[in-house]
C-alpha cells in the first residue's frame, strides 16, 4: 500500500464519539514505551503525526488518523507502567476495552511487543483478553533492528512457545523497526489486503 495522504482527524474519550463513518479502522496498542507512535509515523511516512515522547503514557485518548481518505489508523493508549494515578489507568483501560469490543469499524488491532525483552506477563494477559473476547488481532514485534536480530528471534520463539503451551492459535506476526524501516512494507500490504476485504 502506498501512502499518499495522512492526517490527524480527532481525539476522543469514548468510541461513541469517534468518526461517524464506515471506513475500516486499524488500531495499534502495546505496553508503554513499546515504540507505538514511532511505528505509526514510519508507516505513514510522517515524523510527528503521532506524538512521540520519552515519557510513557503520552497517548491518553483514542486518536484517529485518516489514511488515503480510505481507512483510519487508530492510536490507542498504551498499557503498563505509565506513571499515572491508578484511577486514570482504570479509566484508560475501560476506554480501550469499550473501543475494542464495540467499534464496528475495527478490522484488526495490532498488538505491539518489544522484541528487545522477553515476553512480558502483561502482554500475555492482554493476548488472553483479546482471545477471550474474540477480538481479531495481529502481533508486531517492534525495535527489531538489524543489530539485534538474534535477540528478536529468541524472544519471538519464546512467545510462540508460550502461546502453543496454552493451546492458543498463533496470530499473524510481523517484525518491524521504525529505525531501519524493516517490515514496514509487509505491514502495509497486510493492511491493504484486509481493507480490500472490509470496504
Amino acid at each position: 500500500m502506498k501512502i499518499q495522504t495522512s492526517l490527524f482527524v480527532s481525539s476522543n474519550t469514548t468510541y461513541k464519539n469517534c468518526p461517524n463513518t464506515a471506513k475500516p479502522e486499524f488500531a495499534f496498542i502495546g505496553r508503554s514505551n513499546v515504540g507505538k507512535s514511532s511505528l505509526i509515523n514510519t508507516l505513514l511516512q510522517r515524523k510527528q503525526l503521532a506524538k512521540v515522547s520519552k515519557t510513557p503514557g503520552k497517548t491518553q485518548l483514542i486518536n484517529h488518523f485518516l489514511v488515503n481518505n480510505k481507512i483510519y489508523f487508530v492510536d490507542l493508549p498504551g498499557y503498563g507502567w505509565a506513571q499515572v494515578a491508578h484511577a486514570q489507568k482504570i479509566k484508560w483501560k475501560k476506554m480501550v476495552h469499550n473501543y475494542l469490543l464495540h467499534r464496528e469499524q475495527l478490522v484488526v488491532v495490532f498488538l505491539l511487543i518489544d522484541s528487545k525483552i522477553p515476553p512480558q506477563a502483561i502482554d500475555l494477559s492482554f493476548i488472553d483478553w483479546l482471545k477471550e473476547h474474540q477480538v481479531y488481532f495481529a502481533i508486531i514485534f517492534t525495535k527489531t533492528d538489524r543489530k539485534d536480530k538474534i535477540k528478536s528471534q529468541k524472544h519471538y520463539t519464546a512467545l510462540v512457545r508460550l502461546l502453543e503451551k496454552n493451546g492458543a492459535t498463533i496470530p499473524d506476526i510481523f517484525f518491524a523497526s521504525a529505525h531501519d524501516k524493516l517490515g514496514i512494507e509487509d505491514i502495509l500490504s497486510y493492511i491493504q489486503a484486509l481493507a480490500a476485504k472490509n470496504s
